[in-house]
């Protein structure tokens, strides 16, 4: 015959105390001896119990679930980000739902509906649209990275305007004069505007005239190449390049031999993100690397602080240089 699970009452039968404090000892509420907690544990061992996970949850209205939503994996730097967020969030005994958006409102309205329908315990966000009403009306703890969804949602961002000076700086030191740089739409509210604002200040600081071409990461990948076909169409004078992201840096590295130009002799290129796998694949590149898994880390150290009820600030996290050798 099968045998019956164990129930509440045949612990709390075994230990000698009411179907209450069993509870109690189980969602770890209300003062309790260490004798008392003691001896419900000796009781569950020996009766093999197994407490049901959905009714604790339905009781402390929590699901142990955070969702993500991101624009793509597809990309090194956000591969590594949800990789990180997704560890981060295990140890503390998290489970993860995922979706990416690929920067498109509606899906990432339609991702964010379901989470909350699922009624997750939080989000960690990092996709490129504004304006969405859920962000505004949830009551639901968010934490954002590397973009501004709200102004009640905190982000973790990298000291994306040093940088920017860190990248253009090291332009000028090689001796580039014609530095153009590749960023977001500016209709796009992205922490990453910083990077460009930095590059501005900078050229202006040393007379010359900042240039740069708006590249949309959700261009494809032929489109792209377009835009940087014609930064060496209309300014066959580009010496440095400070790209927006390591992808871009890539990509303008791979249109230059198109036209001839050999880097670093006569063309310097600074890319942006340093990821992991970006490291391995050029590892000749230079690069400002942001602190990814630091970043992940303290998006949920914060997220975890909301859901204790604790009101957080915005962090923003220090960059470097990672020399390599197209600068």
């Amino acid at each position: 015959m099968a045998q019956k699970p164990v129930k509440l009452d045949d612990v709390a039968r075994e230990a000698g105390v009411s179907k209450t404090t069993v509870s109690r000892v189980l969602n770890q509420r209300g003062y309790l001896s260490d004798a008392t907690i003691a001896k419900v544990h000796r009781a569950m061992e020996k009766l093999n119990y197994r407490p049901n996970a959905i009714a604790r949850q339905l009781y402390k209205q929590e699901t142990k679930i955070v969702g993500l939503i991101f624009p793509t994996t597809d990309d090194p730097f956000f591969g590594q980000l949800e990789a990180a967020l997704e560890s981060e969030l295990y140890h503390r005994g998290y489970k993860v739902l995922m979706g990416n958006s690929q920067n498109d409102p509606d899906k990432e309205r339609s991702f964010l509906r379901q989470l909350l329908n699922r009624q997750v315990d939080g989000l960690i966000v990092g996709a490129h649209n504004e304006d969405i009403d859920e962000y505004q009306r949830t009551t639901l703890p968010i934490v954002s990275i590397e973009q501004i969804v709200s102004r009640n949602v905190p982000v973790v961002s990298s000291d994306n305007y040093n940088g920017g000076r860190l990248a253009t700086q090291r332009l000028l030191d090689d001796g580039c004069r014609h530095i153009i740089h590749t960023n977001y739409p500016e209709n796009i509210p992205t922490p990453n505007h910083e990077r460009r604002l930095a590059y501005e200040e900078l050229l202006r600081l040393h007379g010359r005239t900042p240039i740069t071409y708006h590249i949309s990461f959700d261009d494809p990948v032929e489109k792209k190449r377009q835009v940087i076909r014609q930064i060496f169409e209309e300014h066959p004078e580009v010496d440095g390049i400070f790209a927006d992201n390591d992808t871009n840096a890539g990509l303008i590295m791979n249109v230059a031999r198109e036209y001839k130009r050999l880097i670093p002799e006569d063309l310097r290129v600074v890319g942006y993100d340093g990821a992991n796998s970006t490291r391995i694949l050029l590892p000749q590149l230079t690069t400002v690397q942001q602190p990814i898994d630091r970043m992940a880390k303290t998006a949920v150290k914060l997220l975890q602080a909301r859901l204790d009820g604790e009101s957080v600030e915005s962090v923003m996290l220090p960059v470097k240089l990672i020399d390599g050798g197209t600068a």
